[in-house]
């Protein structure tokens, strides 16, 4: 069974968590974790600008062969939601550029896959991403659920790999 190297991503326009974990079947290990800030006191297109720059860079430093990334969640403002869309579709787009293969989960889904309930809080999650990769030290809660994003997606792959239907395909 070969490695792949994931790419885990919890977009945001102030802060993007980023994690990379290489998975082997069920084994996973931990091999980075950070944030992407982007300054608020700058225009909406240079942030965009600077977050596709800094995971154009996290891309190449780590040769990801996939990558996950978080779906958008609508909140009470829309104009918020707005702007995590568009950081999405950098983090979308700086992935499919790279050539990787994108893999997209909701929130829910992401807490499932790690904790067995949808409604699962940041706590719980943060607790499953450091007993399913000991001594990885996180670099805050964006980074943390970028982990998770990318364990939700090794868990899916490894999954489709096992599937008999997969192989028909």
């Amino acid at each position: 069974m070969r490695a792949t190297i994931i790419l885990g991503l919890d977009p945001g326009l102030g802060t993007t968590g980023w994690g990379v974990i290489r998975a082997e079947g069920n084994r996973l290990a931990h091999l980075a974790n950070g944030r992407i800030k982007t300054p608020a006191d700058v225009a909406l297109p240079a942030r965009l600008a600077q977050l596709d720059a800094a995971l154009a860079a996290l891309i190449a430093e780590h040769h990801p062969q996939a990558a996950a990334v978080e779906e958008v969640f609508v909140n009470t403002n829309p104009q918020s939601t707005l702007k995590l869309g568009q950081a999405r579709g950098v983090c979308l787009c700086a992935a499919a550029r790279a050539g990787l293969d994108v893999g997209e989960y909701a929130a829910r889904a992401v807490k499932k896959a790690l904790v067995g309930t949808g409604g699962a809080d940041k706590a719980q999650v943060q607790a499953m991403v450091a007993r399913l990769l000991p001594g990885a030290k996180l670099a805050g809660p964006d980074a943390a659920d970028a982990l998770a994003v990318a364990i939700t997606h090794a868990h899916h792959l490894a999954s489709a790999r096992l599937s008999p239907l997969h192989a028909i395909r």
